[in-house]
């Protein structure tokens, strides 16, 4: 990843050129409507744009580290359209770069754009993009992959997993997820046996999953108390302790009403850095581990950090968060 010690800091809206990133194939959105609405603003206000589709994911690092360069030489910026795992993958790509970042949410749930108060209606999104200063967020890491909203290991991956082959079927909404969620505990899970360390505490724990935080409103809106830790550049680390199936499903439906810091089953803590290996076989191997909905294999052990680099994001200035 590039210092972006000597890079100067983006101020102001912005008057170049616009590099809209997006993946054809992502969502139910009805892209060319959206496409539509997002080139008539643009054109209204003067700014030139162009849409970049994001045709090969393994091509996006290249090709967005190049518009980023651009766009911080010209007084543009980066866009990126889309969900969750689209924003993710352009942020990683420009973190570092210090050009300005924006977003056009698209997706299910949205966290990261709801976090910073970015509507939802892309003409309300673009009004933010042209009109609002580009501010420091937090990012987060693990083995130098980006999380703007969170990284797990073990049971979480395998929920998105599921999530995604009931989604193929029944398409994207937050009830499909629960329903997923429900099938996915019932099937059965693993316990993993990890070894965690901060550096003021070194632990060997047994959980189903490991759950790094990055976003306070999903914390907020999962009932969890860690939200004003994120506030202060921390992440929040949540243990699940070993559970039966039926007390799984207990907190499957806490977490949807928003009551999982309700539970006496969960183990958490704030941290600015967290390392985590597991016990035989796994040790010197890869783990599966989902960042912002996205799964890839990591090299164990694990390193999860706040990023000494933050993303440049174009958004109105803080404000208090929707409620849950």
């Amino acid at each position: 990843m590039k210092s972006s010690e000597n890079r100067p800091r983006p101020t102001g809206a912005g008057v170049g050129p616009i590099e809209i990133l997006f993946n054809p194939r992502s969502g139910a959105h009805d892209q060319a409507q959206a496409h539509a609405c997002i080139a008539a603003v643009l054109a209204a206000s003067g700014r030139d744009y162009r849409f970049v589709p994001i045709e090969r994911p393994e091509a996006i690092g290249k090709l967005a580290r190049s518009l980023g360069e651009r766009a911080r030489e010209c007084d543009g910026a980066v866009v990126a359209a889309g969900g969750d795992g689209t924003i993710n993958a352009v942020a990683q790509a420009v973190l570092g770069s210090g050009c300005a970042f924006g977003v056009l949410p698209q997706g299910t749930f949205n966290y990261f754009s709801r976090a910073h108060h970015i509507p939802f209606d892309t003409s309300e999104a673009l009004q933010v993009l042209l009109s609002e200063q580009p501010q420091a967020v937090q990012v987060g890491l693990v083995n130098d992959r980006v999380f703007l909203v969170n990284a797990s290991l073990g049971l979480y991956p395998q929920l998105l997993e599921e999530r995604e082959n009931w989604k193929h079927y029944l398409g994207r909404n937050r009830f499909v997820a629960f329903v997923a969620a429900f099938f996915t505990l019932m099937g059965g899970y693993r316990t993993l046996r990890l070894q965690v360390s901060t550096p003021q505490v070194q632990r060997k724990l047994r959980t189903p999953t490991l759950f790094v935080g990055n976003n306070a409103l999903q914390m907020e809106q999962l009932g969890l108390p860690l939200a004003q830790d994120i506030d202060r550049g921390e992440l929040a680390a949540i243990v699940l302790k070993p559970v039966r199936r039926l007390a799984m499903l207990g907190l499957l439906l806490r977490g949807a009403l928003g009551q999982l810091g309700t539970s006496g089953r969960l183990l958490s803590f704030p941290v600015t850095r967290l390392d985590v290996t597991t016990a035989w076989p796994f040790r010197g191997r890869r783990i599966k581990v989902a960042t912002d909905g996205e799964i890839r294999w990591l090299q164990l052990p694990l390193d999860f950090r706040v990023s000494p680099q933050p993303l440049f994001l174009i958004r109105p200035p803080a404000a208090e968060r929707e409620p849950s």
